[in-house]
């Protein structure tokens, strides 16, 4: 519960500059360098010096995981944030699966096999990875993966998911704020939005909907 009443900043002023710079967080946050330089020219904003440490490793980084090459994310992100993998062991474990998930897509299923074996068994020590391992090695039991039970773990979502967890943890490493501004203003609406609810009416303030946000 926040200790503030939010409706005693219902009449607070935003200025255009204060929302240019949410955007321009996102942007950046999110690795859009060529939008946010487009962004900056046609807004005449000036792009702080800590938007721009490592955002084209960054953006590799992300690029590499989107495309499923887990392997050279790892590489790099092992090159951007030294010891961050090694000591975030659930990071690690699912870069690691999505290698031998794709290569399970790629139909390389000895291949997949023997890279299990190798680097996601040790994990298997581990009560809460079991379930997941048993998940990825089941895998390897259909022809048509992508029509099994565990289809998920080759969607595009899953890539993101892992892409986006990756991405907080090197701005995180680097001493930044893991989430962009702009989600960080979602999160707190989805928050005033609760407990006005809890304090005027459940039928007064509907649940924060993004979608019916961006709809208005």
């Amino acid at each position: 519960m926040i200790d503030l009443d939010p409706r005693l900043y219902e009449n607070v002023p935003v200025s255009d500059n204060d929302v240019r710079n949410i955007v321009l967080s996102y942007l950046m946050h999110n690795c859009f360098k060529e939008t946010a330089e487009t962004f900056l020219s046609s807004t005449g904003l000036k792009l702080a010096v800590d938007y721009t440490v490592d955002v084209d490793k960054r953006k590799a980084i992300f690029s590499f995981v989107l495309e499923g090459n887990a392997l050279k994310a790892i590489d790099l992100t092992e090159e951007l944030a030294p010891n961050m993998l090694e000591n975030d062991m659930d990071l690690h474990f699912d870069l690691l699966s999505l290698h031998f998930i794709e290569l399970v897509r790629s139909r390389k299923c000895t291949e997949a096999l023997e890279f299990g074996q190798k680097k996601l068994t040790p994990f298997g020590k581990v009560p809460k990875y079991v379930e997941k391992l048993e998940d990825f090695m089941a895998l390897l039991a259909y022809e048509e993966p992508e029509k099994s039970p565990m289809f998920h773990l080759l969607s595009p979502e899953y890539r993101q998911n892992v892409a986006d967890t990756l991405n907080r943890a090197v701005l995180a490493h680097s001493s930044r704020p893991p989430y962009s501004s702009l989600e960080r203003v979602i999160q707190q609406a989805t928050v005033v939005r609760q407990y006005l609810q809890q304090e005027v009416g459940k039928d007064s303030y509907p649940p924060f909907s993004l979608k019916a946000f961006l709809n208005k």
